[in-house]
């Protein structure tokens, strides 16, 4: 199950319900627009772990959601949103310390920087990547919780918007 949609159901607050539900339902109508270049299930199991994450273009994330959430919206910078989840715990949000690099194919290393945000039981972390148009960038990412340290590996295009 995708982290926007899981998201959404561990929402307790009225205010960050509301808020919650605009940004996560514009999270998941871009997924439904962008099937190319991500699919709505995109996780890696790590024994009771689930790393739920997505890499989009910023400019696809509306205007006072971005301000919202400190996001800058260029069309050549990209989002990356992750969410640990424990599997054995009914999916209940993990709080992790994630950290990483994203890596192009002529090896142009940028670092990323995790802001954690937590909306009522919802926890998740985003990342800004700065990209050029149909550049293919490999991420590799250490998501460090209590108990264990795990490395999640994953590969995305990004397009120019």
């Amino acid at each position: 199950m995708f982290n926007s949609i899981v998201l959404s159901k561990k929402m307790i607050t009225k205010g960050s319900v509301f808020k919650g539900f605009v940004f996560n339902t514009l999270l998941l109508t871009t997924l439904l627009f962008t099937s190319l270049q991500a699919t709505a299930d995109q996780f890696k199991q790590f024994a009771n772990l689930e790393v739920h994450y997505i890499a989009l273009p910023s400019t696809f994330i509306e205007p006072s959601i971005a301000t919202q959430y400190n996001i800058k919206r260029s069309k050549n910078n990209g989002l990356l949103n992750i969410s640990v989840l424990d599997s054995k715990q009914n999916k209940q949000a993990v709080e992790a310390t994630l950290k990483g690099t994203g890596k192009n194919l002529i090896g142009q290393t940028h670092q990323l920087e995790f802001r954690q945000i937590k909306e009522g039981k919802a926890i998740y972390y985003l990342a800004e990547y700065p990209f050029t148009n149909e550049e293919i960038v490999n991420f590799e990412i250490n998501v460090k919780t209590e108990k264990k340290s795990n490395t999640l590996k994953f590969q995305h295009k990004f397009y120019v918007d």
